[in-house]
């Protein structure tokens, strides 16, 4: 998803904020993706790494642990580490979704091969547990390893739900903290270890970044039925067309009549797409509500995450993520 609509962007101030800390990262990347036997690495992790991301995830690390008041260097192996595990799961996603673009430039694996894409997403996870190992901090280890198990269990789970009628809000929402989530909320949780903060707000943090993880992929999820294609980089009905069951159609099938219900099991089930089925699937969607609906969810996930902001000090740090709470929705309000 991208966040390039608005005039105020709380994610460009917050990276006008965290600048320093984010030229040490940028170089710690680009010197830990480095090869010396296997110059094919650092050219696929290049086109990815330097796409012109946002790298939101490493700054919420970087944001954490100076809402704590950390003055260390380790944040910097932590929010370098987070954007690792990040570019390795897009390039395996790649490969698992066939995708063809990506930030609006050809995938990975269309520009060089599967293989390549799969074992340097590989050695991205390698380099990812190097770095956090350096830490020496075992806390950080396992929140991690935890967040990097869940990330793959959420993306083998929606291989079985993404197509099933069957799937229910209750499913969705355990994809969801697996593949988005896990690693805003591992992202933010880190930052408040690496610092030393208290109980509290660790939890805060980790609950801060949960909520918007969902929030942020329940919005994706909207936009691909609603978006401005020129804001979105998507068209419109393109998770239709992958016949990926996401929050919007979950809620339509919940409502579905019998011959709606089947219309879902041809179109997303079977994959029998006719011309049509797109402006069908949309009066659906209208007709009971599924759109209005999802966007209230995102609205209560945005705020969920901006609550969590009371439990933690007082800091301009505090104010930049109350506003990227608000703003990750404010295209769908």
């Amino acid at each position: 998803m991208g966040l390039d609509h608005a005039a105020t962007k709380p994610h460009e101030a917050l990276a006008a904020h965290l600048e320093a800390k984010m030229r040490d990262v940028n170089a710690l990347i680009r010197d830990r993706m480095a090869s010396r036997h296997a110059p094919r690495i650092p050219q696929v992790t290049a086109h990815l790494v330097e796409a012109g991301g946002k790298r939101l995830r490493p700054m919420l690390t970087l944001a954490a642990a100076d809402l704590c008041g950390y003055d260390g260097t380790f944040d910097v192996h932590l929010a370098a580490t987070v954007e690792f595990i990040h570019t390795a799961t897009l390039l395996h996603d790649d490969v698992v979704d066939e995708s063809a673009q990506r930030r609006g430039r050809p995938t990975a694996n269309l520009l060089f091969d599967n293989k390549s894409s799969v074992l340097t997403g590989d050695y991205l996870f390698a380099r990812a547990f190097q770095l956090m190992v350096e830490t020496g901090s075992l806390r950080v280890l396992d929140i991690l390893a935890n967040a990097s198990a869940t990330i793959a269990e959420g993306e083998v789970l929606q291989l079985t739900a993404a197509r099933n009628l069957k799937t229910d809000e209750a499913i969705y929402l355990q994809v969801v903290r697996g593949k988005t989530a896990a690693l805003f909320s591992a992202a933010t949780e880190v930052g408040g270890v690496i610092a030393g903060a208290d109980q509290a707000q660790i939890g805060a943090l980790f609950s801060y970044g949960d909520a918007l993880g969902i929030a942020f992929q329940i919005v994706d999820d909207l936009l691909d039925y609603q978006g401005d294609t020129k804001a979105t980089g998507k068209n419109v009905g393109d998770d239709f067309r992958e016949r990926k069951l996401t929050l919007p159609v979950i809620k339509a099938v919940a409502a579905a009549t019998e011959s709606e219900r089947a219309f879902w099991a041809r179109t997303i089930e079977k994959g029998d797409q006719r011309d049509g089925d797109l402006e069908e699937a949309l009066h659906l969607l209208d007709k009971h509500g599924a759109l209005d609906a999802t966007r209230q969810d995102a609205l209560s996930w945005s705020a969920k995450a901006r609550a969590q902001m009371a439990a933690l000090p007082d800091h301009p740090v505090r104010d930049m993520l109350d506003d990227l709470a608000d703003y990750v929705v404010a295209r769908v309000t």
